[in-house]
Parts: structure tokens; sequence; C-alpha cells
């Protein structure tokens, strides 16, 4: 009998196996995760010997199904998964079970298999390209124009849930501008004298709280031809507009706040009222504002690294 009966759960636990991958690709982007029954249906398909619980084989495979492309795991370490499973297991008994995996179910695999993905498109204006402050006059020397047909084939080929542009959208008496420097008071600690700053240096202003401030020329001013997309770049219908630098006290490289965390953005509460799972980042520049980006979706989730995902060609 015993013979028998291992030979039967071994079966069963082979059918198993070959129907969980599918049953994982069945529930992307159908709002699975919002569904008792799917629930159900998931836990007792990778519950292979039946027992209520997860072990660490069953867990391994589902892992291995949930993270692949095209039937092919990626690879994940004994380290990261020994992470995700103490993370997931709550009473810490080395299994997960039912009560475990429906907490899994309807808040971390909401992201992975009902993700709700938003493109941010950074500052994308004229005054960058060809204006003012165009990035190809920097130290790169790169051509801004260069990332306009990139931006445009990911908007026709990849189909983003909800698409957010930025402007950098500046005051004529804006701190940043150069040629203001001398309108605001120079903090005695500022290595830079108001008198003799010039372009690009960085001068500390006066203030509750102080403000370290590179100085840029005149750039984006509100309403003008500068701060106005560039003709090239595609605009999809009902994206979401976000003006940042409005304050002329404080400048803003990221689109969720200003520079010294005093006032936020409409586009945090745009993003969360969205449902948005999965930012994805582009425009220019990046060592300015693109990257400031990355660090604010960092604070926003809770960790103190970037959140970029950089693929170049």
């Amino acid at each position: 009998m015993a013979n028998v009966n291992t030979g039967s759960r071994s079966r069963i636990m082979d059918t198993n196996k070959q129907n969980t991958p599918n049953f994982i690709e069945n529930c992307l982007k159908c709002h699975a995760t919002s569904s008792a029954e799917k629930l159900n249906e998931c836990f007792k398909s990778f519950d292979m010997n039946k027992d209520g619980k997860l072990d660490l084989k069953e867990f391994d495979h589902f892992l291995g199904c949930l993270f692949s492309k095209n039937g092919k795991p990626y690879p994940i370490t004994e380290k990261q998964r020994k992470i995700i499973h103490n993370l997931l297991d709550e009473n810490k008994d080395g299994k997960i079970d039912y009560e475990e995996f429906r907490i899994i179910w309807y808040h971390w695999l909401k992201q992975i298999l009902d993700p709700v993905t938003a493109l941010l498109v950074v500052d994308v204006q004229n005054d960058f390209i060809t204006g003012s402050l165009a990035i190809k006059d920097c130290p790169a020397g790169q051509d801004g124009e260069a990332i306009i047909p990139v931006i445009n084939k990911m908007l026709d080929t990849v189909k983003f849930d909800c698409v957010v542009y930025s402007y950098d959208w500046h005051p004529p008496n804006h701190i940043s501008f150069v040629d203001n420097v001398k309108s605001w008071k120079v903090h005695n600690s500022s290595k830079v004298p108001a008198d003799i700053a010039k372009l690009y240096d960085t001068v500390t202003f006066d203030g509750d709280p102080i403000k370290v401030q590179k100085l840029w020329p005149a750039h984006c001013i509100q309403n003008s031809w500068g701060s106005q997309l560039h003709p090239d770049l595609k605009v999809v219908e009902n994206a979401c507009h976000v003006n940042k630098g409005k304050n002329p006290e404080i400048d803003s490289y990221s689109a969720f706040w200003d520079n010294n965390k005093l006032s936020q953005t409409e586009l945090v509460s745009e993003l969360t009222k969205r449902g948005v799972t999965d930012v994805y980042v582009c425009g220019v520049a990046y060592d300015v504002c693109v990257g400031a980006q990355g660090v604010s979706l960092g604070i926003v989730v809770g960790t103190d690294e970037p959140m970029l995902l950089i693929s170049q060609p």
C-alpha cells in the first residue's frame, strides 16, 4: 500500500507541476488577485502533496513559475530565495500556510500578476533640447533630440496604463537662475559669494532651511516657448501633466517634490489614484532631473536605493 500511495502521490505532483506554469500565465493582467476563487486554485495547484502548506520545494516551484519568461525561470540565488521566504513566512515554521499565502496573494502578487504601469517622461522641453539649457551645450555634449524617437517608439509599442509628462515650470524670478543670484540673500557659509557667482557655480542661499543651489541660465519660464514640450515628442491622450519648480524660492529636480522636500506635487496622488505599481522613467537629463525621479521613487516605496531600470541600445 505504501508503495502504491507514494507512486500515486508522485504522479499527482508531476501532473500539477506541468499545470502550474499555465496557471500563473493565465492569471496575468486579468484581476485574478481580486478573486478568492483564483486564490484557492493557485494555492491548491502548488500544494502538490496536499498537506495544506507549501514546503520549501513547493515554494521554490512557485517562485520558478512566478519569475519566468516564456516558461524559462529567471535565476534566483539561494540567498534571494531565503530572503523572500523569510519575509512571507510570518509564523516562521518553515512553510507557507494558507493564511500566509492569502496575504501574499492580495498584497504581494497583485503587483506581479496585475501590474499597473506608468511611464514618466521627464522634462522633454524645448529649452533642454535646443534652447537656453540645451544638454548638447553641457559637458557631456549629448544631443537631446536623439531621445525623442526612442520615447515615441516606446509609446507606440508598449501599452502603459498611465503616461505622465513632467515640466520644469519656473517663474522669471526663480532662485536657480544665475541672473537672479543677487536678488536672494546668500548664506554666510556659501563658498561662492553672490558678487562673483557665475553660471554653473553652486551657491548656498539663506532661509529656513538654507538652500544649496546650482546656478543655471534662465530656462523653462512659465508659458514660454522654452517650457513647451518638444514638438516632435508624442503626447498621448488622457496623459497626466505635472509642473514642478513653480516656487521661486526652491528648485525641484524631482517631479514628486521640491529639492528640500518641503512640498509635494500632485504626482504621488495621481499615481496612487490610478493604482500604479510600476513606474518607468525616461527623459532629460539623466544626471539631474531623471536621476532625481529614481531617488524619489526609492523614498516613496521605503528604500534608500534609487529605483531606475536603465536600458541602453
